[in-house]
């Protein structure tokens, strides 16, 4: 994580949702249309929640399978994930993709026990293509977007951890920025980061326009219309 990227630039950045910061990118680099962020629907238990910044802690699961690793060898390998996810003391979002396809979401390997682990560990939440569970129990405050909600753990193991990964179209790699909330997730290019918010500031201005002649009273199309002529690019 660079060190420019202040406790009040991640602040400034939760006080947005996903789909502002996806304007505030669009109003920055215009290839920010072509990827970055979800594509794929993903579901979220605590829509009340606020967004959600931090670097990504990566990994890969699957669950239909036990895998090669049995035992003493697996336990160490969750417990290697773990010190990984630990270290660093931004606030980080773990992205863990499952790798089983198809059939992927077969287990959870998010519940009661790992949401509190990773909480603990500095998470503020999870962004996953895979499944979670025991929702009445979930850590407090602890966002959850994920690729369904399912009852079993299954086989569900780790694979890999610090690597990229791919969560519904969205390309992430260790340490990226994310932004995520209940509509899904944006990876944040460090290099934009400091101009996400006074673009996000600039889109909401063109909006305005159009909202207040919408909302007001004395609406005519012809008010509509006029404002609307030029590249206001309003959504």
């Amino acid at each position: 994580m660079s060190a420019d990227i202040t406790p009040e630039l991640l602040a400034a950045l939760t006080e947005l949702d996903t789909p502002t910061v996806c304007n505030a990118l669009e109003e920055i680099d215009q290839r920010s249309r072509d990827g970055g962020f979800t594509t794929e629907p993903l579901v979220c238990p605590f829509p009340h929640l606020k967004s959600i910044v931090g670097v990504a802690k990566t990994g890969l699961i699957r669950s239909v399978n036990p895998g090669m690793l049995q035992g003493d060898a697996a336990a160490k390998k969750r417990v290697d994930y773990y010190e990984y996810v630990s270290q660093g003391d931004t606030p980080k979002i773990s992205i863990l993709q499952d790798l089983d396809g198809a059939r992927a979401g077969t287990g959870a390997f998010w519940g009661e026990v790992n949401s509190n682990i990773h909480k603990a560990l500095g998470c503020l939440g999870v962004v996953t293509d895979g499944c979670i569970r025991d929702i009445p129990d979930w850590a407090e405050g602890f966002q959850a977007i994920a690729g369904s909600i399912k009852p079993s753990h299954a086989h569900v193991h780790m694979v890999e951890f610090g690597v990229q990964a791919n969560i519904g179209g969205m390309i992430v790699n260790d340490g990226d920025l994310v932004h995520a909330d209940q509509h899904g997730a944006v990876v944040v290019p460090m290099k934009f980061a400091h101009e996400v918010v006074a673009a996000a500031g600039r889109v909401a201005d063109k909006e305005k326009v159009i909202l207040d002649i919408c909302m007001g009273n004395g609406f005519t199309w012809a008010k509509l219309k006029a404002a609307m002529v030029g590249p206001k690019d309003i959504h």
